[in-house]
């Protein structure tokens, strides 16, 4: 039943639960993901410096799939399975059988294809979760819709994270020989696989889509239905230029690869600039002759034309995503040699640093799961969203920069707790704020959309970041903490900027 002037009817926490407990799963791939590929990597043979160049294939997926799947869902509806739950769906079933078939990887080239095809599937799985709370919820639940959804996010990585640790108390071997991977990390791939399957089945099972016309029903839908057409018509007027200077984009950092003998990686950004380029040329030649209706053409006017609170929530979210993908990368190697004293990812006392960055991350993932339902709250109600957003931010900084003065692994834990409660609002405060704003009818693309600013800063710290160590840090990864930690800082003070604007 409708609430009243035609909203969407209350959740209540039994609700809020279905609609996001997918995610629990979503996050356990996640979490494995990112606190085990690199040792993966390493122990199948890769170099240290050859981890950047071998993540990339993560964030390229998720810049490629997140904007589809935003636009596409926005345009599906298939009956009772309804319009976001057919790509939960699809997504888990393939992120599934990735982490089934990770741990029988046969070398680094298997592992990263693998890998490519564990992050689409998940990208897959995740751009609609974050649709599909603005779809369920009214407005003045958004808030607490994005924590929830970000409690199950911090426990689901926590589980993820946890998983080699626990195996290893139990007995397991967390040993292999050379070119091989541990029975923890095999154990936890197939257990993560499977719980991933079913949180997701979960949502699909437990939740009923708002059907088009009954979207349409509600008051505050109603005024977006005509949303869109103003991009397409910018778009129809932009000059071929706009798309030239993509394209020379590219060619300059192409040109100062060679110049300044930057890692090769590097070339994948040029390749990117240059690619959005001619995607651009194109949409504009689609839009002239009145095709704006297709997907590039939406995709690439949509992109052009967002809302200006979006585009100031992007400089945040791009400075904030560096400083997480660094420290993704990183982590293993950087505590494995500063605090255990070895770099060889063959001994002993990396595969237990490994272990131990397991624990860290489950760490920081379950101070996000308590602050998201507790501090957020509390912060964002007298400070507003965005001042709220800063102090979490700030204090995300300090944690990393911890890692430059601690000498004692147990100690930090202490870093861990402040990078939770950045991690929680991360996760929650720039979504709530943008789905309170954004046209329902377009809530998936933006979303999408959104999240290329997610996705833009991991390649380049996949592509850059090393020739920055290499030229400066050679083989001191412990300073790629202190680039995480001012990143933060720069977000933080864009948030700050924002704060009078948003409540």
């Amino acid at each position: 039943m409708n609430g009243p002037h035609g909203e969407k009817p209350r959740q209540g926490w039994a609700g809020l639960w279905n609609i996001s407990f997918g995610f629990f799963g979503i996050q356990i791939g996640f979490a494995l993901q990112n606190a085990n590929m690199s040792r993966v990597f390493q122990s199948l043979g890769s170099s240290i410096d050859d981890l950047p160049a071998l993540w990339v294939a993560a964030p390229l997926t998720g810049l490629l799939v997140q904007p589809i799947v935003g636009h596409m869902s926005d345009r599906t509806w298939l009956g009772r399975l309804g319009r976001r739950r057919p790509y939960f769906l699809s997504g888990a079933v393939l992120a599934a059988i990735a982490l089934l078939l990770m741990p029988e990887s046969g070398g680094l080239l298997m592992a990263a294809m693998l890998l490519w095809m564990l992050d689409a599937s998940l990208n897959i799985s995740m751009e609609p979760f974050r649709a599909f709370v603005g779809d369920m919820l009214r407005r003045d639940q958004h808030t607490a819709g994005y924590a929830v959804q970000t409690a199950f996010i911090g426990t689901g990585a926590v589980v993820g994270s946890l998983f080699p640790y626990l195996l290893d108390h139990l007995g397991v071997s967390n040993t292999a020989p050379a070119g091989g991977i541990p029975d923890t990390v095999r154990y936890s791939f197939w257990a993560g696989g499977l719980a991933l399957f079913a949180a997701v089945m979960w949502t699909v099972l437990t939740t009923r889509e708002y059907a088009p016309e009954e979207q349409a029903a509600f008051a505050r839908a109603e005024p977006e239905a005509g949303e869109g057409a103003p991009a397409a018509v910018a778009l129809a007027e932009r000059g071929m230029a706009d798309g030239l200077a993509w394209i020379a984009a590219g060619a300059v950092v192409a040109l100062a690869v060679r110049a300044w003998a930057l890692e090769k990686e590097v070339y994948l950004l040029a390749g990117l600039l240059a690619a959005y380029g001619v995607a651009t040329m194109v949409a504009i030649r689609l839009a002239r002759s009145g095709r704006s209706a297709s997907m590039l053409a939406g995709i690439v006017g949509d992109f052009s034309g967002m809302p200006p609170l979006m585009k100031r929530l992007a400089f945040v979210q791009f400075f904030s995503w560096s400083a997480l993908f660094i420290m993704w990368i990183n982590t293993t190697p950087v505590v494995a040699q500063n605090f255990f004293g070895s770099a060889d990812p063959a001994s002993a006392a990396y595969q237990e640093a490994g272990n131990w960055v397991g624990v860290l991350f489950s760490i920081y993932n379950g101070v996000a799961a308590i602050a998201a339902l507790a501090l957020l709250p509390l912060l964002s109600s007298r400070l507003g969203k965005a001042r709220a957003h800063a102090i979490c931010l700030i204090a995300g900084a300090a944690g990393f920069a911890g890692f430059l003065v601690l000498r004692d692994p147990e100690a930090l834990v202490i870093c861990e707790v402040g990078i939770g409660i950045a991690w929680a609002s991360i996760l929650a405060m720039p979504y709530a704020i943008l789905a309170s704003s954004l046209p329902q009818g377009k809530l998936g693309i933006y979303m999408g959309l959104f999240n290329v600013f997610v996705v833009l800063p991991q390649l380049l710290v996949a592509t850059v970041m090393g020739s920055i160590m290499k030229a400066f840090f050679p083989h001191e990864p412990v300073w790629t903490m202190a680039f995480a930690s001012v990143t933060l800082l720069v977000a933080a003070g864009a948030s700050l900027r924002m704060g009078g604007e948003v409540r």
